[in-house]
């Protein structure tokens, strides 16, 4: 609801916090979000027979401009070319989270790892060369 008056005209959305302070999940379509048991947000978005579903993490440093981005990316990807499939997106904050760097091991932020379908995948930077995407996910 808009107050008379106000200005809404600079006002951002803002994030949704989902589960620990670790992950942040923006809600743009009507996907289910759960928190698996290591306090990491998860979207599933259901539509599709089993067999089909895609785990996608994507690993950023805290809520900043870069980490945005590279979810706003990868949703957009997924809802154009994971069409009629179930996905999952898992986003882990290391900045609070430290310790699963070195377990995943990430070297660089954001990552975007494809843990299935097999082969594992990787990808480096905000995800806005949507080409590049895809062809390291093998989606292209």
């Amino acid at each position: 609801m808009v107050k008379s008056g106000s200005n809404t005209k600079n006002q951002r959305p803002r994030a949704e916090r989902v589960g620990s302070p670790a992950s942040t999940r923006v809600e743009k379509s009507p996907a289910k979000a759960r928190t698996n048991g290591d306090g990491m947000a998860i979207s599933t978005r259901d539509e599709s027979a089993p067999g089909d579903t895609w785990t996608l993490r994507l690993y950023v440093a805290g809520d900043t401009p870069k980490s945005r981005t590279a979810l706003a990316n990868l949703q957009r990807l997924c809802e154009a070319h994971l069409a009629g499939k179930k996905y999952e997106i898992e986003v882990i904050d290391l900045k609070t989270r430290p310790e699963l760097a070195k377990a995943h091991q990430i070297l660089a932020l954001p990552t975007l790892i494809r843990k299935v379908p097999e082969p594992v995948k990787r990808v480096i930077g905000d995800l806005s060369n949507a080409d590049r995407t895809l062809i390291g996910l093998e989606l292209a």
